[in-house]
């Protein structure tokens, strides 16, 4: 079948389509009810559907013959650790611990935070819950006590399981101070925190509401798969609100299991028993979905890597993790590569290790600039896919489908819609827009299995945040527009728009003309206010190694090509050259920040921040553009 009739087929008769994705994975009982339209204009999957994530990770691998298969590899140059564990390792672990978890009071329905590193544990503490119906809730390790706090008295968690320590390069992260402020902060206290000492940095004193994670395995025993509703929730991840406030997104077992299955073979096109490796983060979405859940429910071999793509120990780590343990398809984020290139531009540390196993790089969790992905492409000699997703989707939603028929690739487009999003682009007022017309993008309802329930105890949010402003449509508050073959280009959140004299023109396309000069590593464009004009764009730019262009020979090149590529009336008001860019620990550029800093706003330090002298940086240099 090809791209276009899979992709018809999924939005003329959704029901069979996902009625034969269903059939894909081993249901403890088969739901009769595929789509259920009960619930109002957002639909359900699977009602009726009984069945449990771990028995699908694990217990059902080791019935299909992969015992012996390596299940989990553990990489981490931080602490110069190989550990692999095979499916009935994986398996005799977890189920191990879930029955420690159960002797000690967790049940069906429960909440669990889990605030671990990136180390088995915490995959093994996911698993566990999963096991027994516990609701589990990852909060990224070192997530400041402010926030970590705002989390507990949202989920209202009966335990939290956590380590004594992360580690970020070379520094150790003390997650039980993180825990106690936490806990100071937050009106409610879970009966217990349950604490996996490491190596690196030991537990001395034990308080009244703490157990050491050994002497809960003290009190395990092997306990079987608890039966689920395909609606039960598997998880819930929060992610950045609009009023500040973390929403917690809803996750289901069912949906989401088949949607994983039908993701590993339709876009990423591996099979079971190959080495899949994304390189992210079990406190993001993409950790959860690939690292975790995807890879095992498909029967692959999945990393979970403790380091950093630089500095751990250099900028080759990607490459001798992809030799040394044969993956065959990468996941990582195009900033870990535009890290890359910034301290290795010739890509020589590569030729050090044989990547011969490699079959496809994917790309996702910013848009993919054209110069990232030529230079990726280039050195690699490999398909690179770019891919745009979010965390209330779960999996990708704009993919070029490898797994069913390869698609010509176009610079700064994510690909066509994966099968099951019909994704439109609209105006204002709910219109539909022309071929490269940008507006919001869309997507008409049902979505299709795997994305969000709804909002952890906020379902009014839920329908005002995606709902409200297009009736019958999922809002993702990106923007972009649609090319004349039905190519999707995500120009960034609607916020990243700028109006300027009246022309709303996208920050991302001027990126792509300022990442595209020679010697630009990365960039961020944001709009800055303007009394004539309303807004004009202003640069910050990151150089690569070796590249000595003075701050105001780059100026004058850049507005040369932004006038050429996009028209006069893009005139860059400013360009600042610094060292780093204000970033998440995910790789995300915080451009609200940097937009809030060019205004002279009041802003707040996001607790995702990776190095706050990267703002301090942008403060100096946004301080002088009114002095130039």
């Amino acid at each position: 079948m090809t791209y276009k009739e899979e992709y018809s087929s999924s939005i003329s008769n959704p029901k069979t389509y996902w009625k034969n994705q269903a059939d894909k994975i081993n249901w403890i009982k088969k739901p009769e009810s595929i789509l259920s339209e009960s619930s109002g204009e957002y639909s359900q999957w699977y009602t009726d559907g009984i069945i449990n994530t771990c028995d699908l990770c694990l217990d059902q691998q080791v019935k299909e013959g992969r015992g012996d298969q390596i299940a989990l590899i553990y990489d981490s140059p931080v602490t110069q650790t190989i550990k692999k564990l095979t499916y009935k390792e994986l398996l005799d672990q977890v189920s191990f611990f879930a029955g420690a978890l159960k002797n000690i009071g967790l049940n069906k329905g429960d909440l669990v935070i889990i605030y671990m590193p990136m180390i088995p544990e915490t995959m093994v503490a996911m698993l566990a819950c999963a096991r027994l119906g516990a609701v589990h809730s990852v909060v990224f390790g070192g997530f400041a006590a402010t926030e970590l706090a705002s989390r507990i008295d949202d989920a209202k968690p009966k335990f939290i399981l956590t380590a004594t320590c992360g580690i970020e390069g070379k520094k150790i992260i003390d997650y039980m101070h993180i825990i106690n402020e936490a806990l100071e902060k937050s009106n409610h206290q879970p009966e217990q925190s349950i604490i996996f000492e490491r190596d690196q940095l030991k537990l001395n004193n034990i308080g009244p509401r703490q157990i050491k994670w050994i002497d809960v395995l003290n009190q395990g025993e092997n306990v079987p798969c608890t039966p689920l509703s395909s609606n039960d929730p598997l998880y819930i991840l929060y992610t950045s609100g609009t009023t500040g406030k973390p929403k917690g997104v809803v996750r289901d077992n069912g949906g989401h299991a088949v949607a994983l299955k039908f993701s590993m073979e339709k876009i990423y096109n591996i099979k079971a028993g190959e080495v899949f490796w994304a390189a992210s983060d079990v406190g993001w979405v993409v950790g959860h979905s690939y690292i975790v859940y995807a890879p095992l429910i498909m029967g692959c071999t999945t990393i979970l890597f403790e380091g950093k793509p630089i500095g751990t120990p250099d900028a080759g780590t990607f490459w001798r993790i992809i030799a040394e343990h044969k993956v065959n398809i990468f996941f990582t984020a195009p900033t870990a590569f535009r890290a890359i290139k910034k301290e290795d531009p010739q890509g020589s540390l590569k030729e050090n290790y044989d990547c011969s196993s490699l079959r496809a790089i994917y790309l996702a969790g910013e848009r993919t600039d054209p110069a990232t992905y030529t230079w990726l492409n280039e050195l690699s000699k490999l398909p690179v896919v770019d891919h745009w997703w979010q965390t209330e989707s779960g999996y990708p939603m704009i993919a070029n489908p490898y797994g069913i028929e390869p698609q010509p690739f176009k610079a700064g487009s994510a690909s066509l819609p994966v099968p099951g999003f019909d994704i439109q682009i609209l105006d204002e007022d709910g219109v539909e827009k022309k071929p490269n017309e940008q507006g919001a993008v869309v997507i008409r309802l049902p979505l299709p299995p795997g994305c969000l329930l709804t909002i952890h105890n906020n379902p009014e949010y839920f329908n005002k945040c995606y709902l409200e402003k297009y009736p019958g449509y999922y809002l993702s508050g990106d923007g972009g527009y649609k090319d004349e073959d039905g190519y999707i280009f995500i120009m960034g959140r609607m916020d990243d728009i700028i109006n300027i004299a009246g022309h709303r023109l996208s920050t991302g396309e001027m990126e792509e003309i300022v990442a595209s000069h020679p010697a630009v590593a990365e960039c961020a464009v944001v709009g800055t206010k303007c009394e004539l004009k309303g807004e004009v764009p202003i640069v910050l730019a990151v150089l690569k190694n070796g590249q000595e262009i003075t701050q105001s020979d780059l100026s004058k090149e850049l507005k040369i090509k932004i006038r050429e590529g996009i028209g006069p009336i893009a005139t860059i008001k400013s360009v600042s050259i610094v060292n780093q860019l204000p970033k998440t620990r995910s790789g995300k550029i915080l451009r609200n920040v940097i937009r809030s800093i060019a205004n002279k706003e009041k802003f707040k330090i996001p607790p995702t921040i990776l190095d706050s002298a990267a703002i301090e940086e942008a403060e100096v240099a946004l301080s002088l553009i009114d002095e130039k």
